[in-house]
């Protein structure tokens, strides 16, 4: 099959990320999976429509796109210096001025690691915030599930019907589909809560069992609800492109003052690399569901197997 270019538009050749798209000719396809997420009426030639998000929403906060569009821009920062360097007179390049820029520089690399190592602990700690729900959840299906068990036959069907809603949520949490971000997710839920106040105990056992049930239910529907609408990346972009802007001054007087050389260049590049694999790691872990670095689905689908047993 013939490969479809994509309509980059006229300033495809101001956006690094989309010149290089535009200088490989990446067809729609592969276009799909690097940037699979568009804003509203951005479509090739190819008839390729974008993922729906959010409601009908769209969003850029692709990990992969903005660690590469934050590369470009430090490196380029960098090569910028480069070239100051040499087209600047000799009087702008003076021991003073070279004191007091790097003085500036100072201040702002101290501000851009705070922000950096901010972003990348709240990132964390999100991450493992969401584990630590999933695997909590996890137990208290279990734990539901037995108490049911203990009641008796007339807890039967809840048992079944527990099981199957929790494999539906299994499939919506891990799913990149609209299924996932949509409120149906939350609401469109079996009547559990309703079949379990419905049970008519028999005896004091059987009363402290439905209690638990009810409580239990009522824990697990809350931490679904919470894990559901709390999915999603949390970052400022306009943070992003502040850090962006402070990186990239950074380098270049990273550039401005440095030899003229391959050494020089390899390092910068590599730099340049690290920290927008930084910001790659942020976003990653910022959305625990999706992306290269998700959240491990084992405690859910072990208390699935010991679930209706």
């Amino acid at each position: 099959m013939a490969a479809t270019e994509c309509s980059l538009g006229p300033w495809g050749i101001l956006n690094p990320a989309i010149a290089l798209a535009h200088t490989l000719k990446l067809n729609c396809r592969f276009l799909k999976l690097l940037w699979p997420i568009h804003g509203e009426g951005n479509t090739c030639s190819a008839g390729y429509q974008p993922r729906r998000w959010r409601q009908g929403q769209y969003s850029i906060m692709n990990p992969l796109i903005i660690a590469l569009t934050m590369w470009a821009v430090v490196f380029g920062g960098a090569l910028v210096g480069l070239w100051l360097q040499k087209v600047l007179p000799e009087h702008h390049l003076s021991p003073e001025t070279k004191d007091v820029v790097r003085l500036s520089t100072a201040l702002i690399a101290t501000i851009s690691a705070l922000v950096l190592s901010l972003l990348v602990s709240s990132a964390k700690s999100s991450f493992d915030r969401f584990d630590n729900e999933l695997t909590q959840n996890a137990a208290k299906v279990v734990m539901l599930d037995r108490a049911l068990d203990e009641y008796g036959p007339p807890a039967n069907d809840i048992r079944a019907l527990l099981k199957a809603g929790y494999t539906r949520r299994i499939q919506q949490l891990f799913a990149d589909t609209d299924t996932a971000a949509s409120p149906l997710a939350i609401t469109q839920e079996e009547d559990i809560d309703s079949r379990i106040y419905a049970l008519a105990p028999q005896g004091l056992v059987q009363e402290g069992l439905k209690a638990r049930a009810v409580g239990l239910n009522a824990d697990i529907n809350t931490t679904r609800a919470l894990i559901h609408t709390q999915r999603y990346d949390s970052i400022p972009t306009d943070l992003l492109i502040v850090l962006g802007v402070w990186l990239s001054l950074i380098f270049t007087t990273f550039g401005l003052f440095a030899p003229r050389n391959a050494v020089v260049v390899g390092a910068l590049l590599l730099c340049s690399i690290s920290a927008s694999g930084a910001v790659f790691l942020i976003l990653e872990m910022n959305s625990p569901f999706t992306g290269l670095i998700t959240i491990s689905g084992a405690p859910m689908y072990d208390a699935l197997h010991f679930l209706n047993q």
